[in-house]
């Protein structure tokens, strides 16, 4: 007795020091460990390079993609229509005490479904449109909180579950190879035949299949259809003229064949670009170094595909003139890969070759793309014009000479290199805030997200160093799945924790373009691939709070000791376009305000290049006193 007692207490502590524990380092090491194993059943290349490091940290938002976290444990796993594969383990949740979503939808998971027994907290659970097989876990029956479980488009097998909690109130299990007779559960009768369609096993209500052991009293399976009083028509087939259904099948061959006719013709331009845009393709992947690449010299037909539409009058050079100009490769953004095509005595044009996007009818392609070219303004990169079929899509921009802000703030770093002076950065903030504004204001419904994917390098800079933001408008186009993975604004903190975005998550977007902009660092939420970068918002914040401030500037500004003043009203402004809360933002009207009441000074008193750290802690106590840092 006194053993026991004494193995009952160790085990007791033990409980107490390892919640502790997790307590000091803000997470839970053994929910890591199954993520790491999570992470290698995947192998996916996006999750191995997300996944690394702390995955929470107490309650601030956590820095791999799909997880939500709170006081530093998982509560909500969410990886949805990530082309996912591999075999899960059966196990693989069981130290997630505290989940309470799952969502693993459209990816090609298999193996048995999960054994959710530890996790007692979930409420909702959507597999669907994976390749899961067996049958439905049993320990579903025991989660009395769950709201929703769908597992449609797998390939589960056996019977349902009894499932009977009255929470349930979203339920879907078609498209499988289940049998059986559906429990007369309150809950499972609750849903209608859509919820069990397509499980030629399954019978009884509420489906209208009525199990074969109510007819002869066997096991519970599906009954056949009844064929012996079926009528025979074969009596009456028999006079049916055969000529007729010759006739239609021969008229079948003959439209199909016109329509085939048809089609080659009108493609036969659109296969000449494609094939020449994949040219250009295969020999940037050969040498990189390579930027001079040429089209083939072809002008197709106007009449066999579909034609350049203009955006602007005065614009009239034909497809045929871009397919014979000299091209450069500019790069590969999210959208699609991009071009600058020098055409005989006219200013460059850029090609963007457009990819992943959603599936629009012509006329849904054409009224977004009009709505992006009406967006007019000193600081919008302007739409020139487009090209659509079917299998291809172009938009035709004009050429900005110097480049993007991305390659004016990191690039060529060393002798030889122009500085990059406060002035010019200001310029640039107000420019990119007046954009921002202006897509803010003019941009319809509200529920769309004006931009999107606001990043330095989307920001060009003209041939007189004019601002320019570029690849506005893609929300409506590209696919969720794309837009989720690479655009800007679902990076922010309201997608991570409720995947939702806002025109907020646009000032979300600027906050950090801010941050990079005065800081000289790269953002990892905005970098270009190849390059690695840094969570600049939680390393302002934390910089702030813990005032070690005088790492903050970027060196190329940092000396310029009559510019203090204002690179701390604009570092105010960016924390607070960049809080976690989307309530807590600035609306884009009242963030230019507030920038362009930033005093320019232009020949300022230069400071010593060390950066002295009490000029920058005492100018800082305005930040640190200013705004509240949120912490969570």
């Amino acid at each position: 007795m006194e053993f026991s007692l004494l193995f009952i207490a160790a085990t007791l502590l033990f409980g107490s020091v390892a919640a502790q524990n997790d307590a000091l380092i803000g997470f839970n090491g053994e929910e890591r460990e199954a993520l790491y194993a999570l992470k290698e059943t995947f192998n996916d290349s996006f999750l191995n390079r997300n996944w690394s490091g702390t995955h929470c940290y107490n309650n601030q938002p956590p820095l791999w993609y799909g997880l939500q976290c709170v006081d530093g444990r998982v509560v909500a796993l969410s990886l949805d229509s990530l082309g996912l594969v591999g075999n899960m383990n059966v196990n693989a949740l069981n130290k997630f005490n505290e989940l309470a979503a799952l969502s693993l939808k459209n990816n090609s998971l298999s193996g048995n479904l999960f054994d959710f027994s530890s996790n007692r907290k979930l409420k909702n659970v959507d597999l669907s449109f994976n390749a899961f097989n067996g049958t439905i876990s049993l320990s579903l029956v025991s989660l009395n909180s769950l709201q929703s479980l769908q597992l449609q488009n797998n390939r589960l097998t056996g019977s349902i579950p009894e499932l009977n909690q009255s929470s349930l109130g979203v339920f879907n299990v078609s498209n499988n190879n289940l049998n059986g007779s559906i429990a007369r559960t309150k809950t499972l009768q609750s849903f209608g035949p859509d919820s069990y369609s397509d499980n030629p096993g399954l019978c009884g209500p509420p489906t209208d299949v009525i199990c074969r052991s109510i007819i002869k009293g066997s096991n519970d399976t599906a009954a056949p259809p009844d064929t012996k009083n079926a009528p025979d028509d074969s009596s009456s087939t028999k006079f049916h003229p055969t000529m007729v259904l010759i006739l239609v099948i021969v008229l079948f061959f003959i439209v199909n064949l016109l329509l085939l006719l048809l089609y080659l013709k009108k493609h036969r331009e659109l296969k000449e670009v494609m094939k020449q845009l994949n040219t250009v393709e295969m020999r940037e992947k050969k040498n990189e170094n390579t930027t001079e690449i040429s089209f083939q010299n072809q002008t197709p037909a106007a009449d066999e595909g579909g034609k350049l539409i203009f955006m602007e009058e005065g614009e009239n050079f034909q497809l045929g003139d871009l397919l014979k100009a000299s091209a450069e490769g500019l790069g590969k953004g999210v959208f699609g890969n991009s071009y600058k095509a020098m055409l005989e005595a006219r200013p460059p044009i850029v090609v963007k070759r457009l990819r992943d996007l959603k599936p629009l009818s012509v006329d849904e392609f054409m009224k977004q793309v009009q709505l992006i070219a009406k967006q007019r303004h000193p600081n919008l990169l302007p739409l020139v014009a487009y090209f659509y079929t079917k299998e291809e899509k172009l938009l035709l921009y004009k050429y900005a000479e110097r480049g993007n802000l991305f390659d004016r703030i990191h690039g060529g770093r060393g002798v030889g290199r122009v500085p990059f002076r406060w002035s010019s950065r200001l310029i640039v903030a107000q420019g990119v805030a007046r954009a921002l504004e202006f897509l803010h204001l003019n941009t319809r419904p509200n529920n769309i997200v004006p931009h999107g994917n606001l990043k330095s390098s989307n920001v060009l800079l003209g041939e007189n160093d004019e601002v320019l933001v570029s690849d506005y408008g893609f929300t409506s186009l590209v696919a969720l799945p794309v837009a989720a993975q690479h655009m800007t604004s679902y990076r922010s903190p309201e997608y991570q924790q409720m995947k939702r975005v806002s025109r907020k998550s646009d000032v979300w977007s600027f906050g950090c373009l801010l941050i990079e902009l005065l800081t000289g660092k790269i953002s990892s939420h905005s970098a270009p691939e190849g390059s690695q970068g840094i969570n600049l918002c939680a390393w302002v914040n934390r910089a702030v709070r813990e005032e070690w401030t005088a790492e903050i500037f970027d060196s190329e500004i940092a000396s310029q000791r009559s510019a203090i003043p204002g690179m701390l009203n604009l570092l105010q402004i960016a924390i607070r376009c960049s809080n976690t809360s989307p309530d807590k933002r600035p609306d884009m009207t009242e963030v230019v305000r507030e920038v362009e009441s930033i005093r320019l000074i232009e020949n300022g008193e230069e400071y010593s290049s060390s950066f002295d750290r009490s000029l920058t802690d005492d100018s800082m106590s305005t930040v640190g006193s200013g705004i509240a840092i949120d912490e969570r």
